[in-house]
């Protein structure tokens, strides 16, 4: 764990990705500043994470893909996780070939069954790789996982969980 989180003088968390979401949003996180991690991709490419420049722009890629498409038709939507370095990604339990490690997945906030189900409704229009829909009655879990690949075709992966 950090004693402080350095954040590189080289992010800009204002830079937008789309209309409607910035890098800030995608690198926010909770569980991070809770545990003090630097959640930041690193400059240059490692075994465990893909480089800051790749990141971003597979971040660009879902939120213009998959993200737009969504706030478009249904107003302000909540990511409470996007980007994961590798040290949060272990934190919460992530799988170690999360697409949250290269910025390619989104956790977007859910809060009734209807949210659920209309937010389904129009993801499942878009070119998405990867659908996960948790039960929305569970205590913790209460949201929409959603991935884009940029390169490869994309899945259409519905993982329903309900």
């Amino acid at each position: 764990m950090n004693n402080k989180i350095r954040t590189p003088t080289f992010v800009d968390f204002d830079q937008r990705l789309s209309p409607h979401f910035t890098l800030g949003e995608m690198l926010r996180s909770g569980r991070a500043i809770l545990l003090q991690i630097d959640n930041v991709p690193s400059e240059k490419a490692s075994p465990f994470e893909s480089s800051y420049t790749e990141v971003v722009e597979n971040m660009k890629a879902l939120a213009m893909n998959v993200l737009e498409p969504l706030r478009q038709q249904v107003g302000r939507v909540i990511i409470t996780s996007g980007f994961r370095c590798k040290q949060l990604n272990d934190a919460v339990g992530g799988v170690a070939n999360s697409q949250h490690l290269r910025g390619e997945a989104a956790d977007i906030h859910i809060t009734t069954r209807e949210m659920l189900d209309k937010y389904t409704r129009i993801l499942l229009k878009t070119d998405f790789d990867q659908l996960i829909l948790e039960p929305i009655n569970s205590p913790i879990k209460r949201w929409i996982h959603v991935s884009y690949k940029r390169s490869g075709k994309n899945r259409h992966e519905l993982i329903d969980k309900r």
